[in-house]
C-alpha cells in the first residue's frame, strides 16, 4: 500500500475519533474544532510517510500540538477584544448563573479542572478516548513506564480534588451516629 492510500485509510478510520477529541477540549466550539481537526489532517498528510501501523495514538499526539497552537491564538485574540472594549458585559450580556443551573456531575469536571493540564490531558486519553497505556505513550511522546506513571499521579490527584470538592459523607455519619 502507499503512502497516500495509508493516509486516507487512516483519514477514514479515524477522523471522528479525532474530532470528538478535539471537539471534548475545544467544549464543542465547533468553528474552531473543524479548523484544528483539518489541522491535525493536513500534518498528518505532510508526514503520511511517517504514520505508524496504528496511527491513532499518533494522531492524538498531532491534535494535542494542534490544539496548543489554537488555544494560544484564541487567547490572543481574546485579549485583544477585551482590549478594545468589545467584551459581552459592555454589550449586557453578562449572564449570572443561578444556584440550580450547575450541570449533573459538575463537581467531577470542576476536580478535573484544578488539575494540571498534563494531568487533565492524561485522565482524558484514558477515559475520554479510552486508550490503554501503550497508545497513551504514543500520544503523549514518552515512554510506557512514564505515561503508567503519570496516569497513576493523575488519579491520585483527581481523587484528592473530588474529596476536597465532595467530602465522604459517610464517614462523618458513623462518627456522630
Amino acid at each position: 500500500m502507499s503512502n497516500d492510500e495509508i493516509f486516507a485509510a487512516a483519514y477514514r478510520e479515524h477522523y471522528w475519533a479525532v474530532s470528538r477529541y478535539v471537539a471534548r477540549r475545544l467544549d464543542g466550539r465547533m468553528t474552531e474544532v473543524e479548523e484544528v481537526v483539518a489541522e491535525v489532517f493536513t500534518v498528518a498528510w505532510r508526514r503520511r510517510a511517517d504514520l505508524p501501523a496504528s496511527p491513532l495514538p499518533w494522531l492524538y499526539g498531532v491534535a494535542r500540538n494542534c490544539l496548543a497552537n489554537a488555544v494560544r491564538g484564541y487567547g490572543r485574540r481574546r485579549r485583544l477584544v477585551d482590549r478594545l472594549g468589545n467584551d459581552e458585559t459592555a454589550h449586557g450580556r453578562h449572564i449570572v448563573a443561578s444556584p440550580d443551573t450547575e450541570a449533573p456531575g459538575a463537581w467531577v469536571h470542576e476536580a478535573l479542572n484544578r488539575l494540571s493540564p498534563a494531568d487533565q490531558e492524561v485522565l482524558r486519553l484514558t477515559a475520554w478516548e479510552e486508550l490503554g497505556v501503550e497508545e497513551v505513550a504514543v500520544a503523549l511522546g514518552c515512554g510506557r513506564r512514564a505515561a503508567a506513571m503519570r496516569l497513576h499521579r493523575a488519579r491520585r490527584r483527581l481523587s484528592a480534588e473530588i474529596d476536597r470538592i465532595c467530602p465522604p459523607t459517610v464517614s462523618k455519619e458513623r462518627s456522630h451516629g
